[in-house]
Parts: structure tokens; sequence; C-alpha cells
């Protein structure tokens, strides 16, 4: 009897122990994880209950909490004065009472909503005083002036456009076409939300997609030859002026294929050219050769040094671009001219462009210039430049940078050009799917001899110009108005 009693004690014991074990993880180690927890609709009545901070571009608010006489005292509101929410949606993302939330108002949900541990004294003198709680007030480092002339030069195109400051890294303009309005899904009506977002997921152009930074990414054609002519300049003896072979057509080795430049037409002359030349051309033969010349080992260390395959965060999630791995030598050739499985984002692009306008060094994208008091406006924080790589040496950049200003005042960049102010670029017309209008891209910066934008443009599909696009022609106008709209 005595030992049966022990074995219910211990039983018992053992119960108690782990309920006891069981309320405590709840109450104590996944308490905050449960409290912030979008799907909690407790605390998503505790925080619509209290103003949500502002989401602020150039001082005025592309995103702010207004009151309405509902069970929640506060509803998201999306647009100001001369900022479309359309035109923001991919960077403002939405906040709502059905699926949490998205964009700045995700990655910076804790400052917004005031339940950042930074809030602590500020939650305890309200409590005292008797004020409402409020959360941070978010500054974007997004130039409008740069934003509209992205969005208005797109215009009803599907695509997508980046624009960085070169020297911190700053995302000055960021764009993904066609836009989608927030509002709705801010709805305190879940059915109407609901149908909001149902209708949204099934908008023609993938308007949910943020395209700048992935989700949908994109073959780069020619815009990658920048990657393959760092590498050359950082792995091999080449300059400017470097004779390379440049064929009307190139056989590739362990297969009948062989590749040809755009419209078949010959590169240099006798079946040779200077690189400068190859790249102000975008030679297709030129890079393919050269590609093979200096290998897979130093494409892909150069590809992962600007970045590809890599995620990172700006705060919202930029995808990793993609470099191919085990290539034998047909498919390290189309990869170095930015085809066969190579994908990348226009982030990604305006990374490179901007890591060879800032002397070889790559800065992280960074969206958040200010975190700031909401009441008071007073700053709480700036986050500081950070260098993402150093993918190339300064002389091997100084090099690209000239190379590129002679695809505008020589090559197929013409469209970017800019009256009195140097421009350096590189043009791509990639090819993705049999049948299909190719993707028209441009990637730049400006000016040449100090600068203070490098943009990314692609157009899906050659846009309005179908089959007939090229990026020079297609994107290249687009990345001009960004960039004047930054430099003027």
């Amino acid at each position: 009897m005595k030992k049966s009693l022990n074995h219910v004690f211990i039983v018992g014991l053992v119960m108690f122990a782990l309920l006891f074990g069981s309320v405590s993880t709840v109450q104590f180690l996944a308490a905050d994880s449960l409290r912030t927890n979008p799907m909690n609709n407790r605390t998503l009545l505790e925080q619509l209950s209290r103003p949500r901070g502002p989401i602020l571009i150039d001082g005025e608010p592309v995103a702010k909490s207004v009151p309405v006489d509902t069970q929640y005292k506060y509803q998201r509101q999306y647009g100001g004065e001369g900022l479309p929410a359309e035109m923001y949606a991919g960077i403002t993302g939405y906040y709502s009472v059905i699926g949490g939330s998205t964009g700045i108002e995700r990655t910076e949900g804790s400052l917004l909503s005031g339940l950042d541990d930074r809030f602590f004294y500020d939650q305890i003198s309200n409590w005292l005083t008797g004020q409402e709680n409020m959360g941070a007030a978010i500054e974007l480092t997004i130039n409008p002036k740069a934003q509209k002339a992205a969005w208005d030069a797109l215009g009803g195109q599907n695509g997508a456009a980046v624009a960085l400051d070169p020297k911190t890294g700053h995302v000055l303009a960021m764009v993904s076409t066609p836009g989608w309005d927030p509002n709705p899904l801010a709805s305190h009506d879940t059915k109407k939300a609901q149908s909001a977002y149902d209708k949204l997921l099934k908008a023609d152009g993938q308007p949910a997609v943020n395209k700048a930074i992935g989700g949908k990414q994109y073959p780069p054609g020619s815009v990658f030859k920048l990657v393959t002519a760092a590498a050359a300049l950082e792995h091999g003896d080449y300059t400017p002026d470097t004779e390379l072979d440049s064929p009307t057509r190139l056989d590739l080795p362990q297969t009948s294929a062989t590749i040809g430049n755009a419209g078949g037409a010959a590169c240099g002359s006798g079946g040779k050219a200077t690189f400068e030349h190859a790249l102000a051309k975008s030679c297709n033969t030129t890079f393919a050769k050269l590609g093979m010349d200096i290998g897979e080992d130093a494409m892909a260390e150069t590809a992962s040094k600007f970045g590809f395959g890599e995620s990172f965060e700006s705060p919202i999630k930029v995808d990793a671009s993609q470099f191919p791995e085990d290539l034998n030598p047909p498919q390290l050739a189309q990869s170095s001219i930015g085809q066969y499985e190579v994908r990348t984002t226009p982030m990604q692009m305006a990374m490179v462009a901007a890591a060879i306008a800032n002397d070889g060094k790559e800065m992280q994208p960074n969206l958040v210039k200010q975190v700031k008091n909401a009441r008071t406006l007073e700053v709480m924080e700036t986050p500081r430049p950070k260098t993402f790589s150093k993918p190339m040496s300064k002389e091997s950049a100084g090099y690209l940078n000239q190379m590129m200003q002679k695809v505008v005042t020589d090559g197929t960049g013409g469209a970017g050009a800019i009256s009195g102010v140097k421009v350096a670029a590189k043009t791509g017309t990639a090819q993705h799917a049999k049948g299909a209008a190719p993707h028209a891209w441009y990637t730049s910066f400006a000016p040449a001899d100090d600068p203070q934008v490098a943009v990314a443009v692609v157009v899906e599909n050659g846009g309005a110009a179908g089959s007939a696009a090229s990026g020079g022609r297609t994107a290249g106008p687009i990345a001009k108005k960004i960039m004047e709209a930054v430099i003027s």
C-alpha cells in the first residue's frame, strides 16, 4: 500500500512540475512572442486602441493612424499630399485586422506600435502623466521627386526601379508596378478587408509582389556583363585597352550551339575588340569568351562579393539573387552574359552600379533615415551607413566607371544621357521565354565624376515596345528621369 502511495505521489509531483513548467513558459518565456503575434486579437485590439506611429517621407506622412468610431479606436490610412498610396505600397506595406502586416509596417512594427523596449521609460512617463502611449515615427530615406519620377516614367508598364545613394546605401526610390492601394486592407470590416486581399492576390501584373526586391526575379541579360567585367579586372591582367577575342559568332565547346551578337553584327574588327569597346557595344561573343577564359571560380567569387546568393534586410527583406553552380563551359558562357540560370533583382543590379560608383565599396541598402518620437519629433535613432562588401579594388572600379561612360557616349546607352552631366551606364535586353518579348534593363549612375545616385530599371516583356524593346531605348529614358530628379 505504501509503495502504491509513493507511486501516486511521484506521478502527481511530476504532473505538477510539468504543469508549472508549462504555465511558466507561457507566462514568461513565450509571453512576448504571444503578445506581439499579429494574430493575437487581444494584442490587435490593444494596438488599434492607440495611435500607431506614422511613416514619413520628407517629413510628410505616407501612413498614419486616424480616429474612427469602432471597437478599434484608430485605423491606418495610406497616402498623403503628393504621396499616392499606390506609389508607396511596396514600401509601406499594410497593417490589417485580417493578416497582420507587411513592408515597413511589419519590419518596424515594434517601433510603430510603441511596444519596443526603447519605449519603456516613455510608457512609465505616460502612465504617470495620463498621456496616451504612441509609437515612433519612421522617417524613410526615399527622395519623393525620384520616387515620382520612377513611377511616372514606368507608367502602365510592368516592372520595377531602384535608386541608391552610392556613398550611404540610402534607398532614394523603390517602385514596383503595377502599384496597389493598401487602404481597403486596413478596413476594420473583416469581410471587406479579406475581399480586398483576395482581389490583390489575383490582380493582373502581380501588384502584391515587390518586384524591386524579390518574389519575382529576372534574367539580367547584358547588365550582368558588369559583374563579368569586374571579375576579369580583379582576376586577370586586363585594362580598358586590352584587346579581346571578338568573333561575329562564338562556337561553344562540347556542343554545336553558337552565341552571336545582337542583330548578328560584328564587334570590333578582325575578330578583336578592346575591352572598353566590347562593353560599350555590349558584345555577347566577347563577354561569353571572357567568362570562359577567367573561369567559373572567378565568376562565382565576384558575383558572391556583389551579393549574389545572399538575402538581407533593408530593413524589408531583399531576396537573394542567383548565380548558378557547377557550370560546364557552354553554361558558363551563357551565364557570363546574364542568361542561362542567372536571376536577379533591380535592387541587386543597383547595388552593382553603386559599388562601381563608390570606388569598389558596396554599401548596405537602407530605407530608414531616422526613428523619431511621434509626439515631439525628437530623433531617437539614426541608422549609420554600413559597408555590405568590397567586391573590387578602387583601380578596377575606376576602369569600369570609365568604360561605362563609353556605353553612354559611344555605345548602347545613349538614351540615358543627361546634358552637361557625365553618366555611366550599362544596358541589357534579357531573353527569358521562347516567343516572349525580352525584359529591358538599364543600370547607371551619375554624375560619373561625383556619383550621387545609382539606378537599376527593368521593364517586363519590353513594356509598350514589346518584342521591339531594348534595354537602352526602353529602360534608359526611365533611368534618366530618376537620375535627373536626384541631381537636379
